[in-house]
């Protein structure tokens, strides 16, 4: 509520970037689905859902026209406060509808919905930001450069063995589960993610136009649209880079964990610097055994596709998790400064296809 209310009707409609749905959208989408659970599934009752299923199930409308057929932003708000009130009333009443449904056990479906929420909440972080790189001022002026510096050598050894992955019931996502044994070699890890000074070396060493650093994919990707830096990064008049964030234009700190690349960039540093992305279940053991510093400061990713665990069922629906089993969609593991805690665990994958770069992503090396 509080990322939308500030907006006008316009802004509120707006589709910010191809991937993004408008702003007003999300807020709607996330009470729908909400109602949807609670309402339609758990107590059998559709008044709330049927009128407005068309707009807010993403199979049924189109991201470009989900703004203009969005009703009136004070209409929505008002909308999202009663469905919200009439929950918060069930709940206290409790009936026995409510307390005797499967997805009610352990209180699966209410760690569901805040998971949801989260996840839009970020996204909706991801348009504000593109909006923002939309109307950023252009006169801002970088007062402390930050400078280009070496791969750091910080790394931390792996022991070969056999190590747990995969979440825990009933917060897991289904696609975390069943939790699996994972055999793994001897690794190195880096301790810390890639940073945006470390970044700026592989850029002014050219290599955005050295091809042996890309492979195939990448390479094609890259010709298509030349890149010079990160989705977020801009330059001052007298060439130095500063960001953009959620509150517009803002000075890089050269520490600090990069992130606004793709994975096919993602891969290209990593070959540059002398290393790889890693196996998401690499990094996972890793992070179980506090190996790892500034997890959560971005999503990192990773080499492998995203993928069905042996034993994968879906819940509590069929297109949460298995359409995206597709080879086009690679792993990140982490979270950013934009992850709601609910979602910032060892085991949670998100998935996205490499070419993105709206998204909060860096990289950590393995070796």
């Amino acid at each position: 509520m509080a990322l939308v209310e500030p907006l006008q009707d316009d802004s509120y409609r707006q589709q910010f970037h191809p991937d993004l749905s408008p702003l007003g959208w999300h807020l709607g989408h996330c009470t729908y689905t909400e109602c949807y659970w609670l309402q339609e599934v758990v107590m059998g009752d559709n008044r709330y859902t049927a009128p407005v299923a068309s707009l807010y199930s993403p199979a049924i409308t189109p991201k470009p026209e989900r703004g203009t057929r969005l009703p009136p932003l004070n209409v929505l708000v008002q909308w999202v406060i009663g469905m919200q009130s009439l929950h918060a009333e069930m709940f206290d009443t409790a009936p026995a509808t409510l307390l005797e449904h499967s997805l009610m056990q352990d209180d699966y479906l209410i760690h569901f919905l805040i998971q949801h929420y989260s996840q839009h909440y970020e996204t909706m972080l991801a348009a504000l930001t593109q909006r923002a790189l939309h109307t950023a001022a252009t006169d801002f002026q970088v007062t402390q450069p930050f400078t280009a510096h070496s791969p750091r050598q910080d790394r931390i050894s792996v022991q070969p063995g056999h190590y747990r992955v995969g979440g825990l019931a009933p917060v897991a996502y289904d696609n975390e589960l069943p939790s699996q044994q994972a055999t793994l070699g001897p690794y190195d890890i880096a301790r810390n993610p890639v940073s945006n000074g470390e970044y700026l070396a592989f850029m002014e060493d050219g290599g955005y136009a050295n091809e042996s650093c890309w492979d195939k994919t990448g390479w094609q990707w890259q010709q298509q649209q030349p890149l010079t830096g990160p989705e977020h990064w801009r330059r001052d008049s007298t060439g130095n880079w500063y960001g953009v964030g959620v509150r517009g234009a803002y000075e890089l700190d050269g520490a600090d964990a990069l992130h606004g690349i793709s994975q096919y960039e993602a891969a290209a540093y990593a070959s540059w610097a002398g290393g790889q992305l890693p196996h998401e279940h690499q990094w996972e053991v890793a992070c179980r055994l506090q190996m790892l510093e500034q997890t959560g400061r971005v999503w990192e990713w990773c080499n492998n596709s995203f993928y069905p665990y042996a034993g994968f069922q879906p819940f509590p629906y069929v297109e949460y998790s298995r359409p995206w089993f597709n080879d086009d969609h690679y792993t990140l593991r982490g979270g950013s400064f934009h992850t709601r805690p609910a979602i910032k665990r060892a085991s949670f994958r998100n998935f996205h296809t490499p070419e993105k770069r709206h998204i909060f992503a860096g990289l950590r090396l393995v070796y």
